[in-house]
């Protein structure tokens, strides 16, 4: 350990557990080294190197470099370690099949596989499968486990065989709770100790909402699948000297409003202030009143925002809650000894430089919602109706009309009537049952309390459930087209429901529990009833979701309702009893009573000192000490699942789900020089703020995709389809699905959705076939896009879709953080367009041939290479373009064709 101590800063401290090392940041600054002014995330980043330093793949540059951050940082990389990695299985699956495939080619070489292992801890949560098939009903979540085991079982299989194969490696199974959740609430220690060292608790996670963490002051991000795999198997992440903005807050939450008002405020505010790729610190009197569930559900929203973390450092409040959720005492007492010893506990006096302040006023949050496609789109609660009436008329062309001015309903069929004039609102009427229903433009079909992002907070759970008892009081119900669900991010949210009697009463409104993980936030939200889809697809409604989530992206939450609003869980339960969004809740009746009396929502609104007190008798350490006792060890199901044995993973040549990875076999030795990219074609010209969810399949998926051709093909029945995340084990079907969403606009194709063209010919067909052809004639392809190229989750398999479809390069105008990365990992050149220029500045049809020069000669980090397009007639549009490869290590991964086969190659050779 002394070897690497370069600056002479290992100190010894004494805790109540036992004396540990460390690198002491206090003793840096007595050193003359400038500290106490960096942000608290900085100083961790500082730490990490310091410790980290072998001066290879962390070098005293490096740590000068974090040493000497200035509020406008230079443009050099710096390198990062994390603690440990959290994973879920839509992430996870294709990691352990990488894994496993690495393991094979080295099996292939003769060596011996199972030294093939995540050198770092490694969390892996499945959490991601649960789908809403049952709802509304006391048997809806064991049906929908038993569902999730019969579609899954295969993945489950694989993952159980990693628990057993793999050292480092944990699994959380399925129904135990959300990932974020379990991190927040029980994985996370605040610092760690390893080999006698103490050292702050890091971590990446493969889901972008990784960042909820930083709630307990833990610095942790979102990346991509394949910067995940390459950090667990021993490789720094390197990034950017990061920007710090300092968020202040003041003044406290005013009466009525809810930590989700909050959030999705400060998401607009953030966003409108353009932080993406940048850290945001949070500091200001205001943190004294907000609780670290409030903060984690600000911290959560961190990818909503763009930026990379919104970190709250350690503090009283941190403690107060890491005993709450039964950590051990001296977990609790190393983390305030550590933190206090090595500046690195919370000081409102500290004079902290940060490149950017932002301020906000806690007393100004007004009730709030946002959407109907964005997270960043914040609409205030009081102007919600009016906005509804807007968005229909411009986005669809369609004159609202008031109930009591909506049209007769004109019979079509035995289960269906609609209004005949197409330019006002359209209104249905649809028999559900015995009973004849009207559903219209703005009735909300699906109301979901799911997502960490607030089923961590007690807060608005609690607040839900006291509206839902309110109502029944009242003798009002939830409107009987409205898809209802409660999927808690943990068993302990159900422990204090059930305590508290609230569980009742929401259920007594059809939220009854349907599973523990993330089901509508990303697209789990199952079928809607027949009649009610119906409805929705004869006649074009525009029917809305309200959820408690955190990501509400165009045909995300489900492909059949194309207005999604965002909003607190106790919002949630409002707007399923009103069923409808076109409804100003504030002035306007939420129902009526059976006497016909009207109800309005503050007659049933929770009271801050309802929710205080509920809170207070029903949560205690003993919940979460019996919920996480046994969180490795899975249900009935999961223990009497069989799963394979051995060092080396034995593939089933038959399974749609599970297939070895293409990216290993047979690789070279050495990698070949690159080169310049010729003659390529457009596969796709895509706009502005395309996400993850258009790139990367996602959801479900029908009979006439290439995914589903390629599935009946296998012989597999429509029914058995299951969705796009339950299937990225297998390659061939999810390049299948890379580009296929049905929203989707290529600009070179007539057809919205997973369309292009093959210029040569002309035809038309699916983005699939059409790379096919073009890899059929050996030629390279590429993407034009807009601002903001990639933002959303991280989904690994958007890039190595990407890959795989034949795309050398994507020019955008600018990226999200992570899919760039991403895109680099997988030997994909990111390249910018320069200041000012896009596709259509420069006069760019799409039809174009490519050519790219530059990289033969050799790359540099942010090097100009030079495009030149020439169009069917000779002429030749010629233009510079910035190679977004930010650093050496980025060039060596895309030498070597990705990050992982780096790695691979450095093992081989050592």
């Amino acid at each position: 350990m002394e070897n690497n101590d370069i600056f002479g800063i290992v100190r010894e401290l004494k805790t109540a557990s036992g004396t540990f090392k460390y690198y002491s940041l206090k003793a840096l600054e007595q050193a003359g080294h400038k500290v106490s002014h960096l942000p608290y995330s900085i100083r961790i980043l500082l730490e990490n190197a310091l410790r980290n330093f072998d001066d290879f793949g962390i070098t005293r540059e490096n740590i000068e470099t974090i040493l000497h951050w200035q509020p406008t940082p230079p443009d050099k990389e710096i390198p990062f370690k994390p603690g440990r990695v959290l994973m879920q299985d839509f992430t996870g699956v294709p990691a352990v099949v990488d894994i496993a495939s690495i393991r094979d080619e080295v099996a292939r070489r003769g060596k011996s596989p199972d030294t093939i292992n995540p050198l770092i801890p490694v969390d892996l949560v499945i959490d991601h499968s649960v789908i809403v098939d049952f709802f509304g009903t006391s048997y809806a979540y064991k049906k929908n486990v038993e569902v999730e085991y019969e579609r899954n079982r295969e993945r489950y299989q694989l993952l159980k065989w990693a628990q057993k194969s793999f050292k480092n490696f944990s699994v959380v199974p399925p129904g135990m709770g959300i990932c974020h959740q379990v991190n927040l609430e029980y994985l996370a220690t605040g610092v760690i100790v390893r080999d006698g060292v103490a050292f702050p608790d890091t971590l990446v996670g493969t889901d972008s909402h990784t960042p909820m963490v930083n709630g307990i002051g833990v610095v942790a991000w979102g990346v991509g699948g394949i910067e995940a795999e390459a950090a667990l198997l021993g490789q720094p992440i390197y990034f950017i000297t990061p920007e710090v903005v300092g968020l202040k807050l003041t003044g406290s939450l005013p009466v009525g409003t809810t930590a989700t008002d909050l959030v999705l405020t400060i998401t607009e505010l953030l966003r409108r202030h353009k932080v993406v790729g940048k850290f945001v610190e949070v500091f200001g009197p205001g943190l004294a009143n907000l609780s670290v569930p409030d903060r984690a559900t600000i911290s959560n929203m961190s990818p909503e925002f763009g930026c990379t973390i919104t970190y709250f450092p350690i503090d009283d409040r941190t403690l107060e809650y890491m005993r709450t959720t039964n950590r051990s005492e001296e977990t609790v007492k190393l983390v305030e000894d550590y933190c206090k010893a090595n500046l690195l506990w919370r000081d409102d006096n500290a004079q902290i430089q940060y490149s950017q302040l932002i301020e906000l006023d806690l007393s100004t949050i007004e009730p709030t919602v946002s959407g109907p496609k964005r997270p960043q789109d914040k609409i205030l609660l009081k102007e919600f109706k009016s906005k509804f009436i807007s968005l229909l008329e411009t986005n669809y062309g369609r004159r609202y009309l008031p109930v009591e001015e909506r049209g007769e309903l004109v019979e079509v069929d035995a289960d269906i009537a609609v209004t005949e004039d197409v330019k006002t609102l359209r209104t249905a009427a649809v028999r559900i049952g015995t009973e004849t229903e009207q559903i219209s433009d703005g009735s909300v079909v699906i109301a979901a309390i799911t997502s960490c992002t607030n089923t961590s907070n007690p807060s608005v759970m609690i607040g839900a459930g006291i509206l839902a008892r309110k109502a029944r009081e009242r003798g009002l119900n939830v409107k009987p087209w409205v898809k209802t669900s409660l999927a808690p991010g943990s068993k302990v949210v159900t422990d204090y429901l059930e305590r508290s009697g609230l569980l009742t009463d929401l259920e007594a409104l059809r939220f009854h529990v349907v599973g523990y993980g993330c089901t509508s936030c990303i697209g789990n939200s199952g079928p809607l009833p027949a009649p009610i889809a119906k409805a929705i697809d004869e006649n074009d409604l525009v029917v809305a979701s309200v959820l408690s989530g955190n990501r509400n992206f165009e045909a995300r939450v489900h492909p059949q309702v194309k207005m999604n609003f965002l909003m607190s869980p106790i919002l949630v339960v409002a707007y399923a009893i009103a069923g409808r969004v076109d409804i100003d809740l504030l002035n306007e009746p939420i129902g009526y009573d059976p006497n016909l009396e009207p109800v309005y929502l503050r007659d049933i609104w929770p009271s801050e000192e309802e929710i205080r007190a509920t809170i207070t008798r029903v949560i205690t350490p003993e919940d979460f000490k019996r919920s996480y006792s046994t969180i490795f060890e899975g249900d009935e199901q999961w223990q009497a699942l069989d799963a394979p044995t051995g060092k080396t993973f034995q593939w089933d040549s038959s399974s749609t789900y599970i297939k070895e990875a293409p990216f290993f076999k047979n690789l070279p030795d050495t990698p070949s020089t690159p080169t310049d990219i010729e003659g390529a074609r457009v596969l796709l010209w895509l706009g502005d703020s395309v996400t993850t969810d258009h790139i990367s399949p996602a959801g479900s998926f029908k009979e006439d995709s290439a995914a589903g051709k390629y599935l009946i093909s296998r012989g597999v029945e429509k029914k058995d389809f299951n969705s796009y995340g339950s299937r990225r084990g297998n390659d061939e079907v999810m390049v299948r699905g890379t580009f296929a969403n049905v929203r989707i606009k290529n600009r070179i194709a007539t057809r919205e959705g997973g369309y292009s063209v093959h210029i040569p010919s002309g035809v038309e067909d699916t983005v699939y076939d059409t790379a096919m052809r073009y890899k059929a004639e050996n030629t390279p392809l590429i993407v034009l896009a807009g601002k903001e190229y990639g933002s959303g989750s991280s989904r690994d398999w958007a890039a190595k879709g990407t890959y795989l479809l034949g795309i050398r390069a994507v020019i955008a105008e600018s990226y999200e953080r992570i899919h760039r990365s991403n895109l680099v990992g997988m030997g994909v050149m990111p390249l910018q367009f320069l200041d000012g220029q896009n596709a259509d500045s420069l006069g760019l049809t799409g039809r174009e041939t490519f050519t790219i020069s530059g990289i033969t000669e050799g790359l540099t980090p942010g090097k100009l290479l030079t495009v030149t397009a020439t169009d069917h007639a000779g002429a030749q549009k010629i233009f510079q373009v910035m190679c977004r490869l930010d650093s050496k290590i980025e060039i060596a991964y895309y030498t070597h064709g990705g990050i992982l086969q780096y790695v691979l190659r450095q093992f081989l050779a050592n």
